[in-house]
């Protein structure tokens, strides 16, 4: 069982950094717009959120760049993407998005590193989030509960996250295995011990 998860975890990163390269090669020209490269802990209301100053411009985005984007919850870093603000809005350019400049590195504290904000698209993610993690990605507490969410490894591959990405996910990631649990089980995986509803 352990050989077939590895095979699977190998074809999927295959795919996925064929995508990336494609997707670097092929960048369409937006008038009016800019192209970001995606970093760890990004998505897509986030982008809309810092580019467009609105995280439900999201879908802007999206319809931009369906051609690269298979799942809307699923970005990946090193994506290459055309920011398309809904309402003929000009999107906004953040430094740190530049080709020419440098991503600082991120401070590591006990192994793990604070993600970009994730933009909570419900009050229960949001409450989740603030009382599970605190906005930390990456924060594994002692009895091994892992993420923005905290999620139990069982939970976690139950809702369908990938083993081998425990303890070393995206924000995105994390998130779409949140919506995956929820649709699953609803709030029980969490409002029993954080008092979300």
């Amino acid at each position: 069982m352990r050989l077939i998860e590895r095979t699977f975890d190998y074809i999927a990163a295959r795919q996925h950094r064929k995508r990336s390269i494609a997707a670097a090669i092929a960048v369409p020209a937006i008038v009016a717009g800019i192209v970001i490269t995606v970093h760890s802990g990004d998505t897509l209301s986030g982008l809309a959120a810092k580019h467009c100053n609105s995280a439900a411009a999201w879908t802007s985005i999206y319809s931009a760049n369906r051609a690269k984007i298979a799942n809307p919850n699923l970005i990946y870093p090193g994506q290459r993407l055309a920011i398309k603000c809904s309402g003929g809005t000009a999107p906004v350019q953040v430094t740190s998005d530049t080709e020419d400049s440098p991503t600082p590195a991120t401070p590591r504290s006990s192994g793990h590193s604070s993600a970009r904000s994730v933009v909570a698209t419900s009050a229960f993610q949001a409450c989740v989030i603030s009382r599970e993690s605190g906005g930390n990605s990456q924060v594994m507490n002692s009895s091994r509960h892992y993420g923005l969410y905290q999620f139990a490894f069982s939970t976690w591959v139950a809702a369908g996250g990938s083993a081998s990405l425990f303890g070393n996910a995206s924000a995105s990631y994390q998130t779409s295995i949140f919506w995956k649990a929820y649709a699953l089980w609803g709030t029980s995986p969490w409002a029993p011990y954080d008092g979300c509803s």
